[in-house]
């Protein structure tokens, strides 16, 4: 026999108790893109107590997409070790281009980053930052659909040492700090640069440059990372996120 409301208390219980227990962390990620989902694994790997918010209903970001809905992306050499590391299947297209299914590449990144211990909530955005002292110490957080719905309800603050920005192209968390804070971003005018025209090769190597503090425990990663410092766009290229995000993980550990 089967009883509904058993089901409901599972599912219930099982959340709210993830939810409870997460309500202080080590670490906040915005955004389950490529970078962010890397950053998470090897944070929660190390055995850093890590969250993911994901506004959206699924993981994965622009990755999933592929090329203009072609589902393949490219990931070059440098990244090449990184499929491997994830399980993620490729076949070299030419010397130094490495062809992989991104829906493939989204689900292996998804399976291995919750596996080593990362705590992903969908369906959640960030829309505010706690600030002490100038400094950012944890992100403020509602349901997506409220903010789809355009309802007047009040979000949740959960704390944490350091809040990564992995919101891609938007740099949603940046903006929040921007905004609000008063300060000035660790940038040359103090404000977000702004993501420029797509230039894959320039913006792959930025990728990483950019890859770092932005205000005090703020860090950027991935495509926020470009979109805050001035970098261009890289397209369906993939290298330099998945590097990204593991960069970012170890500047962490160092700062943690």
């Amino acid at each position: 026999m089967i009883e509904e409301t058993i089901i409901s208390k599972a599912i219930i219980e099982s959340y709210l108790k993830d939810l409870l227990n997460s309500v202080e962390s080590d670490v906040i990620i915005g955004g389950a893109g490529p970078s962010g989902l890397c950053a998470g694994y090897y944070l929660a790997k190390k055995g850093y107590k890590t969250l993911l918010f994901e506004r959206g209903l699924k993981p994965g970001g622009g990755m999933s997409g592929g090329g203009m809905m072609f589902n393949r992306i490219v990931v070059q050499d440098e990244a090449r070790s990184m499929l491997d590391e994830f399980d993620i299947r490729c076949h070299e297209y030419k010397p130094g281009y490495y062809i992989a299914n991104s829906l493939e590449a989204t689900a292996c990144l998804t399976d291995k980053a919750l596996k080593a211990g990362l705590k992903i909530f969908n369906l959640v955005s960030v829309e505010d930052v706690i600030v002490r002292e100038n400094s950012v110490n944890g992100a403020v957080i509602n349901w997506s659909s409220v903010k789809m719905a355009k309802l007047h309800i009040d979000p949740l603050a959960f704390k944490s040492k350091i809040v990564i920005d992995a919101t891609g192209h938007p740099c949603e968390i940046t903006h929040i700090v921007e905004t609000k804070s008063g300060g000035k971003l660790l940038t040359s005018s103090g404000k977000i640069e702004g993501e420029k025209s797509m230039w894959a090769e320039v913006a792959e190597r930025l990728t990483l440059e950019n890859t770092k503090e932005v205000y005090p425990n703020l860090y950027v990663c991935g495509m926020a990372a470009n979109a805050v410092f001035g970098g261009p766009r890289m397209g369906p290229i993939f290298g330099g996120m998945l590097l990204s995000g593991k960069k970012l993980a170890e500047i962490v550990m160092k700062k943690i």
